[in-house]
């Protein structure tokens, strides 16, 4: 029951701080305004195959970059929660991932950078995953893991794909709102991993 409650946390958390809504409107504003069903299709699967790897390079990698410069999990989860309430807070006030349409580059090339990475694989996740692994404490915690962010992946593929018809379905007003409603989810999620790393480090060092 408790990896159930796990892994719709992790599910929830990963889909709020990637908003692929959100991104999806932000995408097209980087695109061609002439850009095919097919061509974002293929965007859409570059894209979501660019935060695949990039998942599995932090969940593989993570650990041994904070070990490295001898961060412990407790300053990781408070600086970690300050990144993402930047986030929240930018997200509310409707200005959370801004992106800049580069006249040299082609639709395709852009699937990569900056709408792969950082736009919808940035700090806030790169951090929520590490914390998430090291909160994991058996294999299957990390099975967990690895289905949130695959299952939100998918979503993400699904959601950039039709992006037209969500623009269209929700308009700019709607997805406006639906991200500033993943930002108060996210701000919740920043304030908690703050007070449990706040928290650990006081008994640590008191």
């Amino acid at each position: 029951m408790e990896i159930l409650s796990n892994f719709i946390q992790q599910t929830i958390t990963i889909f709020a701080i990637m908003d692929p809504i959100g991104i999806s409107a932000l995408a097209l504003s980087l695109l061609s305004t002439n850009i095919t069903k097919n061509q974002i299709s293929t965007i859409a699967r570059k894209s979501t195959f660019t935060i695949i790897i990039a998942f599995f390079v932090v969940l593989i990698t993570g650990d041994g970059i904070l070990r490295v410069f001898g961060i412990g999990e407790n300053s990781l989860k408070v600086m970690g929660g300050i990144i993402l309430l930047m986030m929240a807070i930018s997200m509310v006030n409707g200005s959370a991932k801004e992106g800049k349409k580069d006249d040299n580059k082609s639709d395709e090339e852009l699937s990569v950078i900056p709408i792969g990475i950082p736009i919808a694989f940035g700090a806030g996740l790169f951090t929520t995953i590490v914390i998430f692994k090291h909160d994991a404490k058996t294999f299957t915690d990390l099975i967990s893991i690895t289905f949130a962010f695959c299952i939100n992946a998918l979503l993400f593929y699904l959601i950039l794909k039709n992006s037209i018809y969500i623009r269209k379905l929700f308009g700019v007003t709607g997805q406006n709102v639906v991200t500033k409603l993943m930002g108060l989810i996210v701000g919740a999620i920043a304030v908690q991993f703050i007070i449990s790393g706040i928290v650990s480090l006081t008994k640590l060092y008191l």
